[in-house]
Protein backbone atom coordinates (compact mmCIF):
# COMPACT_ATOMS: atom_id res chain seq x y z
CA UNK A 1 0.00 0.00 0.00
CA UNK A 2 1.16 3.23 -0.68
CA UNK A 3 1.80 5.62 2.11
CA UNK A 4 -0.44 8.90 1.85
CA UNK A 5 1.36 12.36 2.18
CA UNK A 6 -1.55 14.30 1.71
CA UNK A 7 -2.49 14.71 5.28
CA UNK A 8 0.89 15.83 6.75
CA UNK A 9 1.68 19.37 6.62
CA UNK A 10 4.35 21.24 4.81
CA UNK A 11 7.20 22.57 5.79
CA UNK A 12 6.11 26.39 7.20
CA UNK A 13 2.73 25.76 6.06
CA UNK A 14 -0.04 26.81 9.11
CA UNK A 15 -2.45 25.05 10.23
CA UNK A 16 -6.05 25.76 11.44
CA UNK A 17 -6.41 26.19 15.31
CA UNK A 18 -7.91 23.14 16.79
CA UNK A 19 -11.67 24.08 18.77
CA UNK A 20 -11.50 21.54 21.23
CA UNK A 21 -7.47 22.62 21.99
CA UNK A 22 -8.41 25.75 22.16
CA UNK A 23 -11.26 25.10 25.31
CA UNK A 24 -10.03 22.05 27.21
CA UNK A 25 -7.84 24.68 29.53
CA UNK A 26 -11.11 26.18 30.54
CA UNK A 27 -12.62 22.69 31.71
CA UNK A 28 -10.72 22.78 35.29
CA UNK A 29 -12.61 26.56 35.87
CA UNK A 30 -15.78 25.75 34.30
CA UNK A 31 -16.60 21.80 35.29
CA UNK A 32 -16.20 22.83 39.19
CA UNK A 33 -18.34 26.05 38.56
CA UNK A 34 -20.76 24.52 36.57
CA UNK A 35 -21.05 21.40 39.05
CA UNK A 36 -21.55 24.33 41.95
CA UNK A 37 -24.56 26.02 40.11
CA UNK A 38 -26.34 22.62 39.76
CA UNK A 39 -25.50 21.59 43.24
CA UNK A 40 -26.96 25.55 44.54
CA UNK A 41 -30.51 24.93 41.86
CA UNK A 42 -30.94 21.14 42.93
CA UNK A 43 -30.70 22.15 46.87
CA UNK A 44 -33.06 25.24 46.53
CA UNK A 45 -35.60 23.03 44.30
CA UNK A 46 -35.34 20.49 47.44
CA UNK A 47 -35.92 23.15 50.02
CA UNK A 48 -38.49 24.52 47.53
CA UNK A 49 -40.48 21.01 46.78
CA UNK A 50 -40.40 20.18 51.24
Amino acid sequence: MAHDTTTVPHAGEDHAPDAVESVVHLVPVVLPAVGAAMMLLLAFIAVYMA
